[in-house]
């Protein structure tokens, strides 16, 4: 079996963490990384990743999360929000952030530009923010990827008030709406009674339909 299936494996939702334990901060890193690498629409990264420290905001969180306790006893909680609209303003960022990155303007990307600006922000915002959302689920997927590569647990949470959450936060006047939640750290030895169980997915048969 491949590692990353192995780690794939060895993952789960965990539901109790060892409030003691705290990833090292070259840990962290990795796992931020790999969601800053991770794909999106058009390269627009329209989301960001809140590291919430503050043992006061996430206990302020935590009764709006379902009462969890993974998000105040995790070792790191990760909001992931996404852009409220698209905008002249965002988009125009990343395309110049590119062509400075990368030393020369090309034509091809230029008349990309032209089309996002063109077709993007004439939407309603509400559109654009569904879209933004989904980019935010792809970087998800890669911090679940690169945590149990880290042997880092992790529980990607929907299970929570966004209209709370962005206040609590002020996600709202930085342009934000948050998505997932993303606590991360170490499984409790006891007390999760999901801790050891089989993992069960559907099988192959009935997941992957081939068409020829």
């Amino acid at each position: 079996m491949s590692k990353v299936l192995q780690t794939l494996q060895w993952r789960y939702a965990t539901k109790k963490f060892d409030p003691s334990r705290k990833l090292p901060p070259e840990t962290l890193a990795r796992i931020l990384e790999s969601i800053r690498l991770s794909a999106s629409s058009s390269g627009l990264q329209p989301y960001q990743v809140l590291i919430v420290n503050n043992p006061e905001l996430r206990a302020r969180i935590r009764p709006h999360a379902w009462d969890q306790a993974q998000v105040t006893d995790a070792s790191h909680l990760l909001v992931f929000a996404a852009w409220d609209n698209y905008t002249p303003e965002r988009i125009n960022r990343m395309f110049d952030l590119v062509n400075e990155e990368r030393g020369f303007r090309n034509e091809g990307w230029e008349n990309y530009r032209n089309f996002l600006l063109q077709t993007y922000p004439p939407r309603p915002a509400e559109l654009n923010f569904q879209h933004a959302a989904r980019q935010a689920y792809i970087g998800l997927g890669s911090a679940l990827i690169a945590a149990a590569e880290e042997e880092v647990d992790s529980t990607p949470m929907e299970g929570f008030d966004p209209d709370k959450v962005d206040e609590i936060l002020e996600l709202r006047a930085r342009g934000l709406r948050s998505v997932l939640l993303l606590p991360l750290g170490y499984r409790a030895s006891e007390g999760d009674w999901l801790l050891g169980l089989k993992k069960v997915r559907r099988p192959a048969r009935d997941f992957f339909v081939e068409l020829n």
